[in-house]
């Protein structure tokens, strides 16, 4: 199909990766954001072999790997620091043939902002979809509107162009836990340069995986209800008692962190949703499918999604309705599989029923690092980039 216009609602991850892909493919692209400034949500984000295939496959692969850290191993401790399991990444990069990258989300949104050929708008706030039998417009909280052959509502977790699509409103469900985020100086005293460092107990985690920069990101997570209040200016308080008696690098990492940049969110999901298209309108990324960010498949989901999209836009000449169609298809299997796994892997991780966590930690002792690499394998070589 030739000289499509494109309205992309939302300009995270999956919005300014489907815009790349659909620009590439020749077609008219706009996008359009309900903040006023882009900033990302989170410290960073552990990408994927998939999602590094989808960005190669954009011409972004050199960018990425600049800002993407040298991740070679991942070990998994108790809290008291007694390695359980010490797992080299190398057999996993040779299988799926290509090698994670850990990255700072301001890293990787800056990279495809600037990859994106035009102007994202802010302070559009999408509140309304109409469609005709040719058009469909986006009708924003200011009275603009913009117009387009198809529209991808790409507007996160909260989506409220996902109710449109849906015919019904569908509540993120809490995951059960919250998770501390930031960013902190690389240090041998933390954890080895390339290594992703987990420290887990108490149905609680602690862990470090190197970023570009000589840095670490982080995150602590303790499951919690809803609603804990926030405030920063209690988190080393808060996190040195939830993490009382945890080893020396926990210790060291909550003592070096900084309060004010780091990023507490409560961790929600969505779906297994039914529809992930109505007409011209196609759910994108965490509006179709948000995951608990236990498998590390959030932002890699994304991608898989805006590059399928603009693969059967390019290789369906039925129409655009019939080239959503063939997107949701394929996508629903693929991404709700991906959210059910990540909730189940949360509550394994989380104590949800802490005889399964108890298995966990014991199983992490005996298994085979082959074992664990084999199973993070399998999710990436699910994806459309085998």
């Amino acid at each position: 199909m030739q000289d499509l216009k494109v309205v992309i609602i939302g300009a995270g991850i999956g919005g300014l990766t489907a815009g790349i892909a659909l620009q590439q493919a020749g077609y008219e692209v706009e996008i359009y954001d309900r903040v006023k400034e882009l900033r990302p949500a989170g410290a960073g984000i552990s990408l994927w072999s998939n999602g590094v295939k989808v960005l190669n496959r954009l011409g972004l692969g050199e960018e990425m790997a600049k800002i993407g850290g040298q991740m070679e191993r991942m070990e998994y401790r108790t809290k008291t620091g007694e390695l359980l399991n010490d797992i080299d990444l190398m057999p996993l990069i040779e299988q799926v043939g290509q090698r994670p990258y850990p990255v700072a989300r301001r890293d990787l949104q800056n990279m495809l902002r600037s990859a994106f050929q035009g102007e994202v708008k802010l302070d559009r706030k999408c509140i309304a979809i109409e469609e005709d039998e040719n058009k469909v417009t986006a009708i924003f909280e200011n009275g603009d509107q913009a117009q387009g052959d198809l529209l991808v509502a790409a507007d996160g977790v909260r989506s409220i162009l996902r109710t449109y699509v849906l015919g019904y409103e569908v509540e993120p469900k809490y995951g059960g836990y919250i998770n501390w985020n930031g960013l902190v100086p690389a240090d041998a005293e933390l954890a080895p340069k390339n290594t992703w460092a987990i420290y887990v107990g108490e149905h609680k985690r602690a862990s470090m995986m190197p970023v570009a920069g000589d840095r670490f990101y982080f995150f602590l997570d303790v499951p919690l209800p809803k609603g804990t209040p926030a405030n920063p200016d209690n988190y080393k308080t808060e996190l040195k008692e939830h993490f009382k008696g945890w080893a020396e690098p926990v210790q060291l990492l909550i003592d070096r962190l900084d309060p004010a940049a780091v990023a507490r969110p409560e961790i929600h999901d969505v779906g297994p949703i039914d529809s992930f298209v109505r007409g011209k309108v196609a759910l994108l990324g965490d509006s179709a499918h948000a995951t608990c960010p236990d498998l590390g498949q959030g932002g890699c989901q994304a991608m898989e999604d805006g590059l399928v999209l603009s693969n059967y836009l390019l290789s369906t000449n039925l129409g655009v309705e019939d080239a959503l169609k063939r997107y949701e298809t394929e996508r629903k299997q693929r991404a709700n599989a991906v959210v059910e796994k990540a909730r189940q892997r949360a509550e394994q991780i989380h104590g949800k029923d802490p005889i399964v966590t108890a298995k966990w930690y014991a199983q992490l002792a005996y298994e085979r690092p082959t074992d664990v690499t084999d199973a993070i394998a399998k999710v990436i070589s699910a994806g459309p980039l085998h």
